[in-house]
């Protein structure tokens, strides 16, 4: 994974654009990323009023360490191409990342690219500063995943959308987040989820999961958040600030998991680089290339979570 892509999306907040008092709070919440959302959380006669009030939000700043993100309406309407130029134009020095929703294939992600580079030499910024998140949400996007996960260097993430794939699928429940009524062996979702996280792996993004919507629930989003973060999943949206905290945790490791995984990275290190050796013991536990593998996965959400290690290697250990 790149280290561009490697930043920290545990939490990603979703935040009306045409809502100023929303915007304010946010500045907030300990979240590590967020989006000013131009798409379904704006009525349709709100949509250029939202765009002006997504770069002021951008400009004014209070963001310091999180990813700053916004969300352009999709392809099929009349809006995407004057959110992508009015937002990177007039706010693209404050601006990470932009999310295109309901993506269903590379073109439109290729689309997003092109234009984003002909917006940043135009007003002076780096060409390919600004990343992509592609939002999978219907069953035409999921079939292409592959092709859209391969499809810019840009891309920093893929996101699942449930809501709107759960309707494409004709799933049969208005409950998103939860398993469908009369769905009562395994996950409903495992299949949607692990095409998602296998594109992604396969081209070096990250994965994050959709929002819980009942945002007053936490044990219950901490159950759909517990589930994908088992799976590999790097984050989720959160709508409400009760979910935050709870995104947080899940998706970070535990201290004694962290520790372990910087103890592994040492230990090989040792073993490989000063004593030559291609396996070592680390107490009981004996470790190899593969274990290294994992270790850094873990040690890699740690620290891209700021989490700081609590024991020291010494050759001792071994």
């Amino acid at each position: 994974m790149s280290a561009v892509a490697a930043r920290s999306r545990r939490s990603v907040l979703a935040v009306p654009g045409s809502n100023p008092r929303f915007i304010d709070k946010a500045r907030g919440l300990p979240v590590d990323a967020f989006f000013l959302d131009l798409e379904d959380a704006v009525a349709s006669a709100e949509k250029e009023n939202a765009r002006e009030a997504a770069v002021a939000a951008l400009n004014e700043g209070g963001w310091e360490g999180r990813i700053r993100t916004v969300r352009v309406n999709d392809l099929t309407t009349a809006w995407t191409y004057r959110d992508v130029i009015t937002v990177v134009e007039g706010a693209g020095a404050n601006l990470d990342c932009l999310v295109l929703p309901k993506v269903t294939s590379a073109s439109q992600v290729r689309w997003l690219d092109i234009l984003l580079t002909q917006i940043e030499r135009a007003v002076g910024l780096e060409p390919g500063r600004i990343g992509i998140e592609a939002q999978i949400e219907d069953a035409r996007g999921l079939i292409d995943v592959d092709d859209i996960a391969a499809a810019s260097p840009r891309l920093e993430s893929l996101v699942y959308g449930p809501a709107d794939f759960m309707a494409s699928i004709n799933m049969k429940t208005l409950v998103v987040g939860e398993q469908p009524q009369g769905y009562d062996t395994g996950d409903a979702y495992h299949y949607i989820l692990m095409r998602i996280l296998m594109a992604a792996r396969a081209n070096g993004l990250q994965a994050i999961d959709g929002p819980y919507l009942q945002v007053r629930d936490v044990d219950a989003f901490r159950r759909s958040a517990g589930r994908t973060a088992a799976l590999g999943f790097d984050g989720k949206w959160v709508l409400h600030p009760a979910q935050v905290d709870a995104a947080n945790e899940i998706y970070a490791p535990g201290q004694d998991d962290y520790d372990h995984a910087e103890l592994i990275l040492d230990a090989y290190d040792h073993a490989t680089r000063v004593q030559r050796r291609g396996a070592v013991m680390l107490g009981d536990e004996m470790l190899d290339e593969a274990s290294r593998k994992m270790a850094l996965v873990v040690a890699a959400k740690g620290r891209a979570a700021g989490m700081r290690r609590e024991k020291s290697f010494t050759p001792e250990e071994e």
